[in-house]
C-alpha cells in the first residue's frame, strides 16, 4: 500500500498497503485542478438537506444509546465503533485509525521508531529474549552487545515474569520509546552466567528496507550472492522514504563489484510508497510508462520512465510470493512487463487500490480510505476482488516455467535460515539443510542467461553519476 498524511491545507497523499507519500496539492497546475473540479462536479453529490437528514440519523441514534442503554457506554468507543462499521462496508484496506494506533501506524509507514537498536527472539524454553542482530550504528552495538546475547531484565522487571505469551510485545513496548530518553537493561553476554547492568540512552532507528544475503563482521550487507559469477541478490523489504536511495547504493556496489547478474527478492514485502516503488522501477527501464492511476474523483495520472542513469545490460530475476502485495507488484508487474527481468515464484497478493490518509482530529487520528485503481503497463488486472478465482485474472504471476510453490512448512524454514543468515559473524552461516527453491530457480536462469551471452543484454557500462534525480 502507498500512504501519506493528507492536513487541512490539502497535502495529498497516495498508500499502497500501508506505507506512504504526501505531495502539496499546491504544486498541481491550474488546468490540472480545473479538471479535478469538472469530474468532481460530474459525479452525483448529495444535498445539504440529505446529508443533514443522515447526520440526523446518526447523532439521535448516539444519543440514544449514551442515554438510555441499559449500562454505561464509553462515547468515544461508541464514536470509533460507527466509524469502522461505516469503512466494513467498503473495502478491507479502508479503515479508521485510533490515536492509540496511531504511533504504531507511523512506525510501520515509516520504518523509524525510537529504540536501542536490536532485532530479537523469544526464546520459550529458558525464557529469556535472545539478541539476533543489533543494528549497526545503534546504542546497542555501541554497548558491545553481540548477537546470542540474552535480554534478561528491562527497567528492573525480569524478562521471565512478563505476561505468559505476551513476553516479546511487552519487551518491545519498554524498549521503545522517546529518542534521548535512558532505559536500563540486564544484558547476560554469551558463555557467561553474570548479568550486566547497562543504561543505553534511546535514539531514533531506521530499519534497513535493503538486505542482502548475509552481514559481515560490521554489520554490513554482502550484497554478492555467486562472487564466481557474480550474481548480486537483493532482498526489498518494504517501500519506504529511503528505500530508492539504499537500492542506488547497494546497485553501486555491485557494480563495483563486476556484478553481472541480479536478483531481486521481493517475497513477503507488503508494499510501501508509490513514488519508492516508481523510483526503484526506473533505476532498471529506459523508457515507458511504469504505473498509472485512476480514481472517481481523482485524475488519471501515470509515471514514466527515464533513460538517464538506467542500470541496464545485465539479467534479471524478480522473486515473488502470495504475500507480495501493492508496491511490490508494481514493481514486478513493470519489469515482467517490459520483459527486464523474468518472475519467478508465486502468484502475488493481488491489491491494485490506491488509498489516502487523511488526518482527523488535528492529527491525532486518521482515515485511510480507498481513493483510486492503479494499472500495470500492459494494462493487466492486478486487483483481486472479492470472490476472485484462482482462473481470473489478478495478481502478479510467475513467467511460463518458473513457478515454483512454498508449502507452509518450507515458509517456517525460510524464516528460520533467514533469521540464521541475517546474523552478523566472522565465518560462514551453519549448514542448514533447507533448499530454497525459489531461489535456486532464480540461480538456474540467471546461470543460463550468463552462460548464452548472445541472448542476454550487454555488460553495463560504468560512468561517473549513474543515479537518476529524484522524483
Amino acid at each position: 500500500m502507498v500512504q501519506s498524511m493528507m492536513s487541512r491545507a490539502g497535502i495529498a497523499a497516495v498508500l499502497w498497503w500501508g506505507i506512504g507519500i504526501s505531495c502539496p496539492a499546491a504544486d498541481d497546475a491550474p488546468a490540472e485542478q480545473a479538471a479535478k473540479s469538472e469530474q468532481a462536479a460530474a459525479s452525483p453529490q448529495p444535498t445539504s438537506d440529505e446529508y443533514y437528514e443522515l447526520m440526523r440519523v446518526f447523532v439521535d441514534t448516539f444519543e440514544q444509546i449514551d442515554r438510555n442503554y441499559v449500562k454505561n457506554v464509553d462515547r468515544r468507543e461508541l464514536m470509533e465503533a460507527a466509524l469502522r462499521g461505516m469503512l466494513s462496508k467498503l473495502d478491507p484496506y479502508s479503515d479508521f485509525i485510533s490515536p492509540g494506533e496511531l504511533e504504531h501506524f507511523t512506525e510501520a509507514v515509516e520504518q523509524e521508531f525510537g529504540g536501542i537498536g536490536i532485532q530479537v527472539n523469544w526464546d520459550k524454553e529458558k525464557r529469556e529474549i535472545e539478541v539476533m542482530t543489533p543494528l549497526p550504528g545503534s546504542p546497542a552495538y555501541s554497548a558491545g552487545i553481540i548477537a546470542g546475547d540474552r535480554l534478561v531484565e528491562i527497567e528492573g522487571k525480569p524478562v521471565s515474569e512478563f505476561p505468559m505469551d505476551r513476553e516479546l510485545q511487552t519487551a518491545i513496548q519498554l524498549l521503545k520509546g522517546e529518542a534521548g530518553v535512558d532505559v536500563k537493561i540486564g544484558i547476560r553476554h554469551s558463555g557467561s552466567d553474570a548479568v550486566e547492568q547497562m543504561t543505553l540512552t534511546r535514539a531514533v532507528i531506521q530499519l534497513d528496507t535493503v538486505l542482502g544475503d548475509t552481514r559481515g563482521t560490521d554489520g554490513k550487507w554482502n550484497y554478492m550472492l555467486d562472487p564466481e559469477k557474480k550474481i548480486g541478490y537483493i532482498r526489498l523489504t518494504h517501500f519506504t522514504r529511503r528505500s530508492a536511495e539504499e537500492m542506488r547504493n547497494a546497485l553501486q556496489t555491485l557494480k563495483e563489484q563486476e556484478m553481472k547478474a541480479l536478483i531481486l527478492d521481493l517475497r513477503f514485502n507488503p508494499g510501501g510508497l508509490l513514488q519508492s516503488a516508481v523510483e526503484i522501477a526506473d533505476m532498471f527501464i529506459e523508457e515507458g510508462v511504469i504505473v498509472s492511476t485512476e480514481g472517481r474523483n481523482s485524475r488519471e495520472r501515470s509515471w514514466y520512465a527515464k533513460k538517464f542513469g538506467t542500470y541496464s545490460g545485465f539479467p534479471m530475476a524478480v522473486l515473488v510470493n502470495r504475500m507480495s502485495a501493492s508496491a511490490s507488484e508494481i514493481l514486478s508487474a513493470c519489469l515482467q512487463d517490459y520483459h527486464r527481468a523474468v518472475v519467478i515464484g508465486e502468484r502475488s497478493w493481488g491489491k491494485g487500490s490506491v488509498q489516502n490518509v487523511i488526518e482527523l482530529e488535528g492529527g491525532d487520528s486518521a482515515l485511510k480510505l480507498t481513493t483510486a485503481s492503479y494499472h500495470r503497463p500492459s494494462g493487466k488486472n492486478i486487483h483481486r476482488f472479492p470472490g476472485a478465482k484462482e482462473s481470473d485474472e489478478w495478481g502478479v504471476s510467475p513467467d511460463e516455467g518458473y513457478k515454483v510453490p512454498f508449502s507452509d512448512a518450507q515458509t517456517e524454514q525460510w524464516f528460520s535460515n533467514r533469521r540464521t543468515r541475517d546474523i552478523p559473524r566472522t565465518d560462514a552461516p551453519p549448514a542448514s539443510e533447507f533448499v530454497d527453491t525459489q531461489l535456486a530457480k532464480a540461480v538456474e536462469y540467471i546461470t543460463g542467461a550468463l552462460a548464452n551471452p548472445e541472448k542476454a543484454p550487454e555488460a553495463p557500462q560504468a560512468q561517473k553519476d549513474e543515479k537518476k534525480p529524484a522524483a
